[in-house]
């Protein structure tokens, strides 16, 4: 099948990848501009754009979806299908309807829960069971549309948002395979989603890093794991960020804020529970482990974090 295939961060990646080892055939790859990153804001692609240009793909870097550019560029390539996985960008109607066999996008939850740019994260911060991956035809709404596929998995009791992630792409590209086999064929029957069931995972940012002690052991660690690797939750000890990595619920009791040990590290929380903290990054410092962190900066037990 001649497909477009747009997608930008490393969950994109194992699906571009599957379309061509099945033997697809991807005419050009839409994804983001590059972005400056790190200390010294050096210009680096997205980890599509690394794959397509290794495999000698047209790759094409709109800024916007809307003001003809893109259009014209697929009226070109003339794709049958158009597939979408984490772009990032929202495609406008003319674009939509443009390819005969529609437009499939790789949605990383189990919709209707969790539409939007972070389910992912979400599903992770708010402590849900399962999760998983839905493939579905794409309308001019916010993941509203038909559903095609779905397939589902649990999510470790500590198991972090970035190591959803990185569970979730080869699912998400191996059910992006059998949706187009199914579609092509013409077996799979195309589902509505019910509005009334849906949930919305809004864009992370760091006005969420700000650990908030008062709220339960289980919320505290929902919180850490889930913004892991970014933006990273953390709390404030001696007037700095402390960032925080690696969590668990401990069996230890202790007020709130209040730093319990520090070899294991525990800080008690709101329902008199502690959290057990495995990494940490004092701004301005490496990330080290904790124990080892607090043998060179020792503080007193019962210390307040904020």
């Amino acid at each position: 099948m001649r497909i477009v295939f747009m997608g930008t961060p490393d969950f994109a990646v194992p699906c571009l990848a599957g379309l061509l080892e099945a033997g697809h055939q991807v005419c050009g790859v839409f994804t983001q501009p590059d972005k400056p990153k790190g200390r010294k804001m050096v210009l680096t692609p997205p980890p599509v754009k690394e794959l397509a240009l290794e495999k000698g793909l047209p790759v094409y870097q709109p800024a916007k979806m809307r003001d003809g550019e893109a259009l014209g560029i697929l009226q070109e390539l003339r794709p049958e299908l158009i597939v979408v996985v984490a772009y990032g960008k929202i495609l406008p109607k003319e674009i939509l309807t443009l390819p005969p066999k529609g437009c499939v996008n790789v949605h990383g939850s189990l919709l209707p829960k969790y539409r939007g740019a972070a389910p992912i994260q979400w599903s992770v911060i708010n402590g849900e069971k399962e999760t998983g991956v839905t493939t579905m035809l794409m309308d001019e709404g916010l993941d509203t549309g038909d559903m095609l596929l779905r397939e589902t998995v649990k999510i470790g009791e500590n198991e972090t948002a970035g190591e959803l992630f990185d569970r979730l792409a080869p699912i998400g590209a191996q059910l992006l395979l059998k949706t187009l086999e199914g579609l092509e064929q013409g077996s799979i029957a195309p589902q509505k989603q019910n509005d009334q069931e849906s949930t919305y995972a809004s864009m992370l940012d760091k006005n969420l890093s700000a650990v908030n002690w008062n709220k339960s052991s289980r919320e505290v660690h929902n919180l850490i794991r889930g913004l892991t690797p970014w933006p990273t939750a953390y709390t404030v000890l001696e007037g700095k960020k402390l960032k925080l990595f690696g969590s668990s619920v401990s069996a230890a009791k202790g007020g709130a804020g209040e730093i319990v040990s520090l070899n294991p590290f525990l800080v008690g929380c709101g329902d008199g529970v502690c959290v057990r903290i495995d990494q940490v990054q004092l701004e301005g410092k490496k990330r080290m482990g904790a124990a080892e962190f607090f043998r060179g900066h020792p503080v007193p037990l019962k210390t307040s974090l904020n």
